[in-house]
């Protein structure tokens, strides 16, 4: 009862913004069939159940599910290798069975592991490809799909010639109809920062799409030169309820023994389940009120949205960060959002297809290149070069290995770069070294790996005769087996130098190390020593 006077009070944000992720969502839910080489309903099935069945099941409040374009090459392939598109549904069905056993066994965890650094370039990557992609759409040249993500597109250009053979194709009508839907929305979010009330309640996208139908209606009526079909928005028509109904597909159940089904769904259930714990992780990162999703839950919910999907003739459905940030941008306080969003592509697919048809794809690349204006903002660019390389390198390298390869390579290749840092800067703190008159102190610190093995046994071996050395372990957390054999080598010999050494330790921590003492001329030459002030390892 309380959790619904919640989302009843927030309604006033909610459903503007239901209307915004509306708009951003019906064009990519069409382009990512078009480019999976799908029915176009498919990709609105897609939309429908990532915003009413997964929007209701899911624990986070704001992300966005919905057909994705990071699959698009996986499906494209997977309907062309398996013998039907019906067959292809039930690996659908089959991916989301699977994504139920991963929330199951808890493998959300491991949208946990990707460092913060990463996330933020994900997003900054994001908000680029969509401001690169869209750039064409804007002035008019509309031959990739709208929601295209990848750099080699399958008109044979890239992200960049298409740019170039954009600005020799520009539509003229196009141009004025996504200029001034850029211009109208940062005109718009500066003129409403300080007001309350209805006009902060009024959605700017759904202005820009208003603004895009008049200014192409007013030049077709006027002189004939609006737009032509193939840059406005092309919804499948239906003639009647029945024909509508028959959009619907149900799966080939006859195909459950083929191994490339299973396959195919096993693929799409792994590569969807990352894209989400990606997505998760990030919209989380966006919240203003910084709530945390249940992974585990997530992935449950995206798999009883895959399967009835797969049931009913929708591709796979993922977690997206497009539509996610739109939501989160555009005030969004609850999951109701999301949720309203899919009942709208359900509700105007099904009784507004003519007036859908009248959009300009113009007019919707302004409000995705807004969009990506506010994931990848220059100051956030200039608040990770602030925080220092160990932070602005994994950030921009993430970004340039989305934009030249895909989501997941590029965050894979991030987090690479993160490990990097932290094994560096480990490697730099585990072992400090300092020598007064040939007195040693060797400190072991944090985590000692065995990559910290060379500089120890260099640094001991330069140790003169007569010297002294004191070796403290008392502040490492973890001592590799290795630094352990270096150290007990190290004190074996040391009576040959006349080298005194004093093993430090601490006593709740021993990390293996040989406890009987080393003699010379009966004496012992090598002392061990406890730290009294230590505590046990558990009580830390």
């Amino acid at each position: 009862m309380k959790r619904a006077k919640v989302y009843v009070q927030n309604l006033g944000a909610d459903i503007p913004s239901a209307i915004v992720v509306f708009l951003v969502a019906l064009p990519l839910c069409l382009g990512v069939a078009l480019a999976s080489n799908a029915p176009l309903f498919s990709g609105l099935i897609a939309g429908m159940i990532g915003g009413m069945v997964i929007g209701a099941l899911s624990g986070s409040q704001l992300s966005v599910s919905g057909p994705a374009a990071g699959l698009t090459a996986i499906v494209a392939a997977a309907i062309l290798k398996l013998p039907s598109f019906e067959a292809f549904l039930l690996s659908v069905f089959i991916c989301g069975l699977l994504q139920i056993i991963l929330g199951f066994i808890k493998a959300g965890v491991l949208g946990d592991y990707v460092p913060n650094s990463v996330i933020k370039g994900m997003l900054a990557a994001i908000g680029l490809i969509l401001i690169l992609k869209q750039f064409p759409h804007l002035i008019g040249y509309d031959k990739d799909y709208m929601g295209d993500e990848s750099f080699q597109q399958a008109n044979n250009e890239n992200t960049f010639s298409s740019i170039g053979t954009a600005l020799r194709s520009i539509t003229i009508v196009a141009l004025i109809i996504g200029v001034t839907g850029l211009v109208f929305q940062f005109a718009w979010e500066k003129f409403t920062a300080n007001k309350k009330g209805f006009i902060k309640l009024i959605p700017a996208p759904l202005v820009v799409v208003l603004l895009g139908i008049g200014i192409n209606e007013l030049f077709r009526n006027s002189n004939g030169t609006g737009l032509s079909t193939d840059h406005m928005v092309n919804l499948p028509m239906a003639g009647s309820t029945s024909e509508f109904i028959s959009f619907f597909t149900l799966p080939d159940w006859n195909a459950i023994g083929q191994k490339e089904v299973w396959i195919t769904g096993l693929t799409l259930a792994l590569v969807a389940s990352l894209e989400t714990l990606l997505s998760i992780e990030a919209v989380d990162d966006l919240d203003p009120y910084q709530r945390v999703t249940n992974k585990d839950r997530e992935l449950k919910a995206q798999g009883v949205g895959n399967m009835l999907s797969g049931l009913i003739g929708g591709l796979p459905v993922t977690s997206v960060i497009v539509r996610s940030s739109a939501n989160v941008n555009s005030g969004a306080k609850t999951k109701m959002s999301t949720i309203f969003h899919g009942a709208l592509l359900l509700l105007c697919v099904a009784l507004l297809p003519n007036i859908l048809n009248l959009i300009p794809n113009a007019a919707l690349a302004a409000v995705l290149i807004f969009t990506g204006y506010k994931l990848a903002k220059p100051t956030l660019f200039k608040a990770y070069y602030q925080k220092g390389w160990n932070q602005f390198l994994p950030f921009v390298i993430t970004i340039v290995a989305i934009l030249f390869t895909d989501l997941l390579i590029g965050v894979v290749i991030g987090i690479g770069v993160g490990l990097f840092f932290i094994l560096r800067s480990n490697f730099k703190t585990a072992v400090h070294v300092v020598n007064d008159h040939n007195r040693f102190l060797f400190r072991l610190r944090n985590g000692v790996s065995f990559m910290n093995k060379p500089i120890i046994k260099n640094k001991l071996e330069e140790v003169p005769e007569n010297g002294s050395v004191l070796i403290d372990t008392t502040r490492a957390e973890f001592i590799d087996r290795d630094i352990v054999e270096v150290i007990e080598d190290f004190m074996l010999h040391a009576p040959l130098k006349n080298i005194r050494v004093e093993l430090k330790t601490n006593p709740y921590r021993n990390f293996g190390f040989n406890t009987s003492p080393a003699m010379t001329d009966g004496k012992p030459n090598v002392v061990r020593t406890h730290d009294k002030k230590l505590v046990p390892a558990t009580q830390h």
